[in-house]
């Protein structure tokens, strides 16, 4: 009988492990139907309430439009101090990737363009190059901060694993395209050195002086710059 009354509760922990598995292994909500078309906050009567992804609209009412996208299809600008421009697929643009885990962007680099260090903090990264010559990396997180990096030719692929900082730079003498798939509907990005120097409101100088471990007027002279934003 006690081999008996325990065996619910054991049962219960394994069943709590695997559900806690599922739920920290995956990126985004795993979908509970076949899709879930976006809708725009002001859409919605509870445009005030945030949740996880976005609210549904009817199925019966979705489009073909609202698994549509044509913006990859045209080369971005890349006349900015950066030399590169993201054009991003993701929910924002295509409604019906709502709980689908994925979406897409597409890299513009003039010669010399970089795509800086940056973090997407939702998503996993795979990037293929579809013209040019890039060069490529991702730094592990500390203790290591192991750089592992690569130049990459037309039809090369490279993975930035989930959530570590990661760069393109545009070795060739001649404009290059990549096309990246990421692990979330919204994987988000941020920009190293514009998060740290372009922050709003400042950080204090003082902290970044002894984190960077440089004179006072060098972190004042980096905040006042114009940080480019190419996403």
């Amino acid at each position: 009988m006690m081999k008996g009354a325990h065996f619910p509760t054991a049962a219960a922990f394994a069943l709590l492990a695997l559900a806690t598995f599922h739920l920290v292994s995956a990126s985004d909500p795993s979908p509970l139907q076949d899709f879930c078309v976006a809708l725009n906050t002001t859409q919605t009567a509870v445009s005030a309430v945030f949740v996880n992804g976005r609210f549904c609209k009817d199925p019966k009412m979705a489009t073909p439009e609202d698994f549509f996208f044509s913006g990859l299809r045209m080369r971005g600008n890349t006349s900015n101090p950066l030399g590169s421009i993201v054009t991003q697929a993701n929910v924002e643009q295509i409604a019906g990737l709502n709980t689908l885990g994925i979406s897409l962007a597409r890299i513009d680099y003039a010669p010399g363009g970089l795509n800086p260090p940056h973090i997407h903090p939702r998503a996993t990264e795979v990037l293929m190059v579809m013209e040019g010559t890039l060069y490529v990396g991702f730094v592990t997180s500390n203790p290591d901060n192991r750089l592992f990096s690569k130049v990459l030719y037309k039809g090369d692929v490279f993975v930035f694993p989930f959530a570590q900082i990661h760069f393109q730079l545009n070795v060739g003498k001649v404009k290059a395209v990549a096309v990246s798939s990421l692990s979330s509907q919204n994987p988000g990005v941020i920009t190293i050195a514009k998060a740290v120097f372009g922050s709003n409101p400042p950080i204090n100088p003082d902290v970044l002086t002894k984190a960077f471990q440089v004179d006072n007027n060098v972190v004042q002279y980096l905040q006042n710059q114009f940080w480019y934003d190419n996403n």
